[in-house]
């Protein structure tokens, strides 16, 4: 079963202010455009991914769509919390570079694979 972006939609929320609901840029089951995207066609989870390798592809997927820019305009306008948008990921409404590992980042760089620590003691 295939489901719309659009039809996920909570009525009216996006009507008010300079908002763009989904249905405006994916179309709905009546128009041509909505099951020839390539999120229509992809398993849903992969735009909300939590690892890098999942969100590279959503990313790649949505490298050759036509409404990419119209998809990123609105998740603009939404404020979208999370996922990949128009080839780029949100985070609390904002577009990120990546997403940040788990844990406590390193307080030293890493060291090479091969390269040895020296004992300048």
């Amino acid at each position: 079963m295939t489901v719309l972006f659009s039809e996920l939609l909570v009525p009216g929320w996006a009507q008010s202010g300079n908002k763009m609901g989904l249905d405006a840029v994916t179309g709905t089951y009546g128009s041509d455009v909505a099951f020839t995207l390539p999120c229509h066609n992809a398993d849903p989870d992969l735009f909300f991914s939590e690892m890098s390798e999942g969100i590279a592809a959503a990313k790649s997927l949505c490298g050759g769509c036509p409404v990419r820019s119209q998809c990123l305009d609105a998740a603009i306008s939404r404020e979208e919390p999370c996922g990949v948008w128009g080839g780029e990921l949100f985070e609390d409404g904002a577009v990120i570079a990546k997403r940040r590992t788990v844990g406590r980042p390193r307080l030293t760089p890493a060291l090479a694979v091969g390269e040895e620590q020296s004992d300048a003691a």
